[in-house]
Parts: C-alpha cells; structure tokens; sequence
C-alpha cells in the first residue's frame, strides 16, 4: 500500500538532511524525496553566501544559537569526511561608526554566552587582519567558515539512501488517518506514512495544501550580489556591525572557496517566490504576499529601513558606498553583478519577522516553516531534529 515510510518535500539542504539523518538514526526506513527542480539546491541552498556561520548573533538558547554552534563543527567534520571544499577562515566584525560600538560590545557578549571564542580589536588590529578595512573597532570570530552547500546538498542526497526524485512538484496532498498521498505535476502519486513538508520559499503553501493552517507567510526578500573585481583587497570575511531589529546581516565582503569575493546581499522584497531579478513576478505570488496582513506591518514600521535597501538595490554608486564604509578603496567598476538569492522569510499576521527557525507538527506531518540563514550551517542539527519528530509519527 505504502510507496514509502518518509515522504520529505523538498530537497534542498533541510530535505536532504533529513533524509539522511533518518538513514543513520533509522536504517531500513523507505524514504522518498520530492524534489521540483532538476538538481538539488537550486533556491536558498545554492544561492547563499557559501558562509559557515559561527552562531555569534543568535539568542542564547534558541534553535539558531544551539544548532548553528553544533552545526558549524558538524559541517566542517562532514566536508572533511566527504572530501568537499571548505575552509575555517575566521571572520572579523567591524564597527565603523562609534554608535555601532554598544552593539558589537553586546554581539561579544552574546558569542561568549553562547560558547564563541571571541578577541576584541582595535583599530591597529584590525589592520594586521585586513590592511584595506577601516574601522573604530571589531571583533574576530575564529570558528566561521566557507564551504559549497550546493556540493553539501549533493553529498547529502547520495549519502541518505533515499530516492530522490527531481523534477517533481507537487500539486496536491491528500492527508487520511493512514497516512498521506501526494500527487505531482506528471500525475503520479506517492503514499507514505509520514510527511516531512522542507518546501523552503514553498513550504507554507505546502503546508495548507495538506489542510494546515500554518499561521505565517513566507514574504520573500531578494539579497542581491556583486562580485569584486580585485578580490586582493580583502583576505577573508567581513562583516558591518547588523540591526538587531532585522534578520538581516548587512553587506559584507566574503571569499569562497573558489578564492573569488563576493559583495553582498542588501534585502529588497522580491515580487516572486524565486524572484531573483526585478523583471520576474508572478502574480499570484505578489497578491498572496500583498494579500496577508503582516506584510503591510512590516512596510509601515521598517518603511525607512527598506527603502535604503531599496536604493541599493536600483543604484549601484549606493551599493559601493555601504560597502565602502568597511572598505574605502573600492570603487564603483570594481563591483560586477553576480546571481541572487532569495531569502524564504516566515511573517506573522501581525507582522513579527520569525527570528528562529520554526517547525510544527500535524497529524502524520512534520513542517518545517522558517529555516533561512543560517539553516544551511545549522541542517545536520536540523534533520536530526526534523527526523526525530517524523520518526516519532511513524511509530505512532
């Protein structure tokens, strides 16, 4: 009767960590992956800054304090047993105004809660580290990171086991006391026992497609980037001092492993849920977003703040002076345009930005609601945690 145990939408990072933690905490479980795309990590995995994060920003004791700090040890572990690229970089935190200097004292504080070795810098300090960068002072994070989360992904996949399936969007999710049965864009049908819905940009859609009311929007933001001409103007990572008022962190200089820097991403609202150019809409995506009252709370309190984003986005001379503020050398023809990314962010109807990962349960269904940055550092953790509570229906 049943196709599958596991049925996980979804494979990008979470999906496909998931799936493999249920391959090592479960052996023998059937898992199924639903995929829509050709390839795994098309949307928020593949198109992210390729940062490991250290866990330094986040509230001690949430989801994303816990698992980014285990996450980050675990996934330099797995790039090493795997063989992918990746490297501990270190990274530092610049102030360059004197108001921004409470809140780096505070971001020390909270690292040091949350278990971060952290070294305060001066500004002769900061030159050792990185001799073009201008600042009143920083701090350096030692255990951040860069990997290729899409090569994460793809291991993943080949790691679990699992049959994932691509090219294969789903349209439909019957839910009935046995179980589930999803259907796809092609007609079939897949039946399982448990559902694990990780549709990133898709997942509350997902969600009410399996008669889930799940109480948030996913409202997505475009992060746009550009790469630097002369990337021998930086050595490693920097980072301005973020709002805490945003789950943004600001533009920030970051290398990959491939050696070239990448300059970027300011927060736009996107006009689609894989909106990754001003020209792309959807209009149905656009209305749903209009449509949920927590995106107009969030236009009428953060309006000043979007609309310097928002300049950065459509003028380029404003994009190299926020990143000038780090780096004075750089100069507008330094900067070329490089792809986008999507930022999958869950909105309360009140307008609350979800500022930690959010996962519920229904009946035979796992959801995993909000999982933006740093959910590709933080994924082992995550599949873990998703893979306990589906292993928990299954048995129930």
């Amino acid at each position: 009767m049943f196709d599958c145990d596991i049925l996980v939408i979804g494979g990008g990072i979470i999906g496909l960590s998931t799936a493999y933690a249920l391959s090592r905490a479960a052996p023998g479980t059937r898992v199924t992956v639903l995929e829509k795309e050709p390839g795994p990590a098309r949307h928020q995995t593949g198109r992210n800054s390729g940062v490991i994060h250290s866990g330094i920003y986040y509230r001690p004791g949430s989801l994303k304090a816990r698992y980014a700090v285990r996450g980050a040890a675990e996934m330099v572990k797995f790039c090493a047993e795997y063989g992918l690229p990746h490297e501990v970089t270190g990274k530092l935190i610049v102030a360059t105004d004197r108001a921004e200097l409470p809140r780096l004292h505070a971001l020390v504080q909270r690292g040091r809660e949350n278990g971060i070795p952290v070294h305060e810098l001066g500004p002769a300090q900061i030159s050792a580290y990185e001799p073009q960068v201008r600042g009143q002072a920083a701090i350096h994070v030692g255990t951040t990171g860069i990997c290729d989360y899409g090569a994460v992904a793809a291991q993943l996949a080949e790691s679990s086991g699992a049959d994932v399936r691509y090219g294969a969007r789903v349209t439909a999710v019957d839910r009935r006391p046995w179980g589930v049965a999803v259907r796809t864009a092609d007609r079939a049908v897949v039946r399982a026992r448990v559902l694990v819905n990780c549709a990133g940009l898709h997942c509350d859609a997902v969600a009410r497609l399996a008669g889930d009311e799940p109480g948030m929007r996913i409202v997505p933001f475009r992060g746009e980037y550009y790469e630097l001409a002369r990337p021998e103007l930086v050595r490693g990572l920097v980072y301005p001092v973020p709002d805490p008022a945003f789950p943004f962190l600001g533009v920030h200089l970051t290398r990959g492993v491939d050696g070239g820097m990448h300059v970027g991403p300011n927060a736009v609202p996107a006009l689609a849920r894989e909106g990754y150019r001003w020209p792309v809409v959807r209009p149905g995506e656009l209305a749903g977003t209009l449509a949920w009252p927590g995106s107009w709370t969030i236009a009428r309190r953060h309006w000043r703040y979007g609309a310097g984003e928002l300049r950065r986005s459509l003028s380029k001379r404003a994009f190299t002076d926020a990143v000038r503020r780090l780096l004075p050398a750089v100069e507008t023809e330094d900067l070329r345009p490089a792809p986008a990314g999507v930022r999958a962010q869950a909105v309360l109807r009140d307008g609350t930005l979800v500022d930690d990962f959010l996962i519920r349960e229904a009946p035979r269904t796992v959801h995993v609601l909000n999982a933006p940055s740093p959910a590709a550092t933080a994924s082992l953790p995550i599949g873990r945690e998703v893979a306990r509570r589906a292993l928990a229906h299954l048995d129930g």
